[in-house]
């Protein structure tokens, strides 16, 4: 590494550092947990998601379901990271203040929603990318406007309401493709 290089990281490092102190210092200003939003993002997207499916998971499907839970959760947080990251949308309030995106849609909400759907579409036989992209329509056209009416998601940049119905059909077909290819798989026999 060349000295121009290392200066150049190091201004980006320290860029970095004052962009997560000014991020604390926002969340205790305004989103700490003496807030309602800090509450409602706790126990209704983060928490209550989680209680949800601990006593609607299919048991015998188990590992098939949470292996497609996983895979919705980390399309969905790439997408959300790289969006915030661009300022194309944004999360005024945050259950986790240095965390990028939004830790209670990315890691409980939204992959709980489809994991929820996709057990339903195994169980009675439906079709996955019918009711998966009624979701997406859901949570791109109603769900996310409140959110916005109630400015816990905004919008930036000339970005829409059908720009986050595309990152979420990103996300269902992305978690299905790579959920069947393991399903696929040949089990190989170890000696």
């Amino acid at each position: 590494m060349n000295q121009e290089q290392l200066e150049m990281y190091n201004k980006l490092k320290d860029l970095q550092g004052q962009v997560l102190k000014l991020y604390k210092e926002y969340w205790h200003l305004y989103s700490d947990i003496s807030t309602w939003q800090f509450w409602l993002i706790c126990l209704l997207f983060f928490l209550g998601p989680l209680v949800t499916l601990f006593f609607l998971l299919d048991r015998e499907n188990k590992f098939l379901l949470g292996f497609y839970g996983l895979n919705v959760h980390i399309w969905f947080s790439y997408i959300d990271i790289w969006g915030s990251g661009q300022g194309l949308w944004g999360y005024p309030y945050k259950f986790i203040p240095f965390l990028p995106g939004n830790l209670s849609l990315d890691a409980a909400l939204i992959p709980t929603l489809f994991m929820l759907v996709y057990q339903w579409t195994l169980k009675h036989k439906k079709n996955y990318y019918l009711y998966t992209i009624i979701l997406s329509l859901f949570l791109s056209f109603i769900f996310k406007p409140l959110l916005n009416l109630h400015t816990l998601f905004l919008l930036h940049k000339g970005t829409n309401y059908l720009h986050l119905l595309l990152g979420y059909i990103v996300v269902l077909l992305m978690a299905k493709v790579i959920t069947n290819v393991f399903i696929k798989l040949p089990d190989i026999k170890r000696k």
